[in-house]
């Protein structure tokens, strides 16, 4: 087995052998190929799958180095890597600051690296803790790497030392302690952590320190999985269970003093969420309403009722929500209960909890819970639907419609006063699902909107609810005096919901505005009308309109802008009706 480099800094001069000379230059070789990658991949972020084959290079001349020389130590400065005294980067770089800021000063790389490993550690360096990421420390323990150890060293002080002396005694205080580190054996430590209250440290020619950290490697995947089951059997299977189980035998043992059994499953109750245990506390609620049933139970009943009071507390929500804000949660289904459990006096604090979660999931989840509400209490959530903020709208819009109150359609016109367009045009869509007459009274009054998009969107939607109504009131949009002022688009879009009704007077219209011949003073109207009722006959999408069109395309007496437009409409019609298998090579 390769040897490991010792942690303190060589002072040897590299020009002492070729050896020394060969392991600089592989090193330096390694370094040059791993910023390379390190450029290409802030070149491509996106494309996560190319980043192993960024850093292939950088991972060949470490293996190189590694085989032939075993583990690589490279000292960590400010802005480069040492290697017996050689900087390995030809210029400097912000790399190695990230390390050096958390206080690590020994990298080691050891034989067998993966590229796996190599490519973790790099997306490590280029995080930025300061825009939210954790620091670099946090990220390499959770990592868990075989084959990358590191050294750290924090909070030392030296009284009568300057900064440069401080720097060399701690220098070999990591030597000494990473040497007694290393052992051959099975019994060894991979990570060591030294304060002042459990260790003097007193080498030759060195005086103590205080506050010396020191962290490298730590434990393996099977040590870690070992230790942390042990933690959880210990919190879960023992802990936890033996301390509600105690306090329920309490319970069932009978108590005099009611005020401090409330007090008792208080602080229960804030110990549970303060691990995020929302299990625990559902089986609490659950043993408390059958103790409560029971003959007697009187007393458990107003406990169990101000036990949950407290679950729905300002304060304890907040703290949920704090959990929930950016953090998957690993039980919904949990959460799910305990809110389920909450009273109506919860609802205003959960209002409040919705408008700080950022994660989508998770809006959804405590939306689901308040649509549950929302039937029998809707006021605050119709309050809210003239927000000035857009997601509390659409999550209103969402609960309201999920609680299915037979009055929410009504309540979503409130919305269409709303300055905001993409919030009006998406409840748009959710009140044209409702087929009702409410809400096809909403639809048709959108259709004299003061913004185009909305009548365009109503326009479209209004085919959905009744054919034959919606045929009547498009065409007199298009009758209306005031047609010639509207935009080319809003004529196309009324044009093509006129045609999605399908009805044969739709279509009818159609042909005879295709058929009208242009004179010398109506020929540029002529012209508009017989593009909008080519637009018309492919909003039909039906059998029937794509054989009209194709006659239109083996008419050659119509002008080429239509012929044109009516090649294009038969071929997204064609592939509409039979899919991408069924169409021509190209259309023509």
């Amino acid at each position: 087995m390769a040897q490991p480099q010792k942690v303190t800094d060589a002072t040897a001069e590299p020009e002492q052998s070729p050896e020394v000379r060969e392991k600089v230059e592989l090193a330096k070789t390694f370094a040059f190929h791993l910023l390379k990658g390190i450029k290409q991949i802030g070149m491509y972020r996106h494309n996560e799958a190319r980043f192993p084959e960024f850093l292939s290079k950088a991972l060949e001349a470490i293996s190189t180095y590694t085989e032939k020389f075993g583990p690589l130590s490279l000292k960590v400065e400010q802005q480069n890597f040492m290697l017996y005294g050689e900087p390995l980067f030809s210029e400097e770089s912000p790399l190695p600051y990230k390390f050096f800021r958390d206080g690590i000063r020994q990298l080691i790389f050891r034989p067998g690296l993966p590229l796996e490993e190599l490519v973790t550690l790099t997306l490590i360096a280029l995080s930025e803790p300061e825009r939210g990421a954790d620091d670099v420390l946090a990220q390499l323990w959770r990592a868990g790497m075989q084959q990358v150890e590191y050294v750290v060293v924090e909070g030392f002080s030296m009284e009568g030392a300057n900064e440069d002396e401080v720097q060399v005694e701690v220098d070999k205080v990591v030597g000494y302690l990473y040497s007694r580190l290393q052992t051959n054996s099975d019994d060894f430590l991979r990570f060591a952590r030294v304060s002042a209250e459990d260790l003097d440290a007193k080498l030759d020619g060195v005086e103590q320190i205080r506050g010396l950290v020191v962290g490298g490697r730590h434990a393996s995947d099977d040590l870690k999985a070992r230790i942390q089951r042990e933690i959880t059997e210990e919190e879960n299977a023992r802990l936890f269970p033996k301390l509600v189980g105690a306090v329920f035998q309490v319970v069932e043992g009978g108590v005099d003093d009611a005020a401090l059994l409330e007090e008792i499953f208080l602080q229960l109750l804030d110990m549970l969420l303060l691990q995020d245990d929302f299990a625990t506390v559902n089986q609490i609620v659950l043993k408390l309403r059958a103790l409560s049933q029971r003959e007697g139970g009187e007393d458990l009943g107003r406990l169990l009722t101000n036990f949950l009071h407290k679950m729905g507390e300002e304060q304890r929500l907040t703290r949920m929500g704090e959990s929930l804000k950016t953090t998957r949660t690993r039980q919904p289904q949990d959460v799910t209960r305990y809110l389920q459990a909450l009273g109506v006096d919860s609802v205003l604090p959960l209002l409040s909890v919705l408008e700080t979660i950022e994660l989508p999931e998770n809006r959804l989840l405590l939306g689901d819970v308040l649509a549950t509400f929302a039937r029998d209490l809707p006021e605050p959530f119709v309050a809210r639907l003239l927000s000035d903020r857009p997601q509390t709208v659409r999550d209103m819009v969402y609960i309201l419609e999920k609680s299915n109150h037979p009055e929410r359609i009504k309540m979503f016109g409130q919305v269409m006063k709303s300055p905001n367009l993409v919030v009006k045009l998406e409840v748009m869509q959710i009140i044209g699902r409702g087929r009702t007459a409410e809400a096809r009274r909403i639809i048709q009054d959108a259709l004299t909107d003061s913004v185009s998009q909305v009548r365009m969107l109503a326009a479209k939607l209004l085919p959905e609810f009744d054919r034959e109504k919606a045929f009547t009131d498009l065409v007199r949009l298009v009758r209306d005096p005031g047609w010639d002022k509207k935009t080319s688009d809003e004529k196309a879009a009324v044009y093509g919901a006129i045609g999605a009704t399908n009805l044969p007077s739709a279509l009818s219209m159609m042909q005879q505005l295709l058929a009208v011949k242009p004179s010398l003073l109506n020929k540029r109207r002529v012209m508009e009308d017989k593009l909008l009722a080519i637009t018309g006959l492919g909003g039909a999408g039906s059998i029937q309109s794509y054989k009209m069109l194709q006659g239109v395309v083996e008419d050659k007496t119509q002008p080429l802008e239509v012929l044109t437009a009516a090649r294009k409409a038969m071929y997204q019609t064609r592939k509409a009706l039979f899919g991408d298998s069924a169409l021509p090579e190209e259309a023509s």
